[in-house]
């Protein structure tokens, strides 16, 4: 059996938690430099605010509704999902963590347990620790925890937050009952698709012969069929290193700068540099892109980017800043008002397996000095140790006019109680 735990409105539960006055109130939590919403409580989802709503468009019917609006705290959410985690892994062994607010447990063995008044545990004791409700669904396979916590959401007060499928009844009517756009693992295109030789629910789905649903979605979607049908084909995950890494962000203002888009572009290889270094990858490939704002239409419009191949595996900050400039240079117009630009490095290896070349290689030296440089960073937080050709005094910071405090990663914003004498 596999359980599916999920935390409820997970953005807005956060906040909640250290403010009880928002309880039952419209949420929002908007994305980085407070551009869409990325997040609603229900009470918001039901005053018919759509997800991705930009801000700026939305602000009159925010103040009309009354909707309490938040930039996105990543340092919050992201504490409390690792003590939500943390409870998960004292649970059960095989823990895979699919995002910052839902995990997979692998409950192989543990049939002699009531697995029901197990799953009420968890959820309880997330609540009494941590103070952000769940919900918590269990099945044979992975497709069907996914499901069976859709009805333990979707019919709360009924299931309690939790719900077991256990027999072909109960998975048959939980498969009648879903439509087929709400399945995990489906998107968009492929629900159209399906929807197009009328199969409208996820039962209709399992019905169709293996041949015609490998021929139209592949073995991945063979994979799912099974998966639904309680046929175990989607195994648990192993947390593996990323394949690509990317640091882009948006200008604060347009520039046609030279030199102010190759110290934004030198800082983000470098940011791509200390990410390689902790997941200990090197990478042989280094994308570069820039272009100008869409929105300014009076403005002529300009979009590049360039991959260029290294000579070697590297993760060293001097080499990947040497070849995202090169990069740059190879694309960069004089002329353009340039509104974000971005590095993404790719072609990964581990980092102890680079293969060496009797001409070129990474500068040895590198390795002891950016494993020093990378532990004072942390510790000092902000970057303090960075190249010559960054801005060091500059620290990029997103626009976050409406960030809650950081309540339990910052001594300074932690709860403060007035007690009389």
């Amino acid at each position: 059996m596999y359980a599916l735990v999920d935390c409820n409105n997970f953005y807005a539960s956060c906040e909640r938690v250290f403010n009880p006055a928002l309880n039952g109130k419209p949420i929002v939590v908007l994305s980085n430099n407070d551009g869409c919403v990325v997040a609603r409580s229900q009470e918001a989802k039901d005053l018919d605010i759509p997800m991705g709503a930009p801000a700026f468009k939305f602000k009159e019917v925010f103040e009309k509704k009354k909707v309490h609006v938040f930039s996105s705290n990543y340092a919050l959410y992201g504490d409390m999902s690792s003590r939500v985690m943390s409870i998960l892994s004292s649970y059960a062994a095989d823990v895979e963590i699919y995002s910052i607010d839902e995990s997979f447990l692998d409950l192989q063995g543990y049939d002699y347990l009531d697995l029901e008044a197990y799953a009420i545990e968890i959820k309880n004791k997330i609540f009494k620790w941590t103070g952000i409700a769940v919900c918590v669904g269990i099945a044979p396979t992975k497709a069907l925890a996914k499901l069976a916590n859709r009805v333990a959401k979707k019919f709360k007060e009924r299931t309690q937050g939790v719900y077991l499928i256990d027999s072909d009844i109960k998975r048959d009517k939980a498969l009648r009952w879903c439509q087929i756009e709400d399945v995990w693992g489906i998107g968009r295109q492929n629900s159209k698709k399906l929807r197009s030789y009328d199969v409208k629910t996820a039962y209709e789905f399992t019905q169709k012969p293996d041949y015609w649903v490998r021929k139209e979605m592949t073995i991945v979607g063979l994979r799912l069929k099974h998966d639904l049908m309680g046929i175990p084909s989607i195994l648990m995950e192993e947390v593996k290193p990323k394949k690509s890494i990317s640091t882009t962000r948006t200008f604060e203002e347009t520039s046609s700068d030279f030199e102010y888009v190759r110290e934004r572009v030198s800082t983000f290889a470098a940011s791509c540099a200390e990410k390689l270094r902790k997941q200990k990858s090197s990478c042989s490939a280094i994308m570069v892109f820039i272009h100008t704002s869409p929105f300014q239409k009076d403005k002529a419009q300009y979009h590049k980017s360039i991959t260029i191949k290294m000579p070697y595996s590297t993760n060293s900050t001097i080499d990947l800043v040497k070849y995202a400039q090169m990069a740059l240079r190879q694309i960069y117009i004089k002329g353009y008002d340039y509104k974000k630009a971005g590095v993404i490095v790719l072609d990964f290896v581990n980092e102890t397996e680079k293969q060496l070349s009797f001409f070129t290689s990474e500068n040895p030296k590198h390795t002891a000095l950016f494993k020093t440089m990378d532990k004072l960073n942390r510790k000092y937080k902000n970057g303090k140790l960075k190249l010559a050709c960054q801005d060091l005094g500059r620290t990029w910071k997103m626009k976050q006019e409406r960030l809650s405090p950081a309540y339990t990663t910052k001594l300074s914003d932690i709860i403060k109680i007035k007690c009389n004498d």
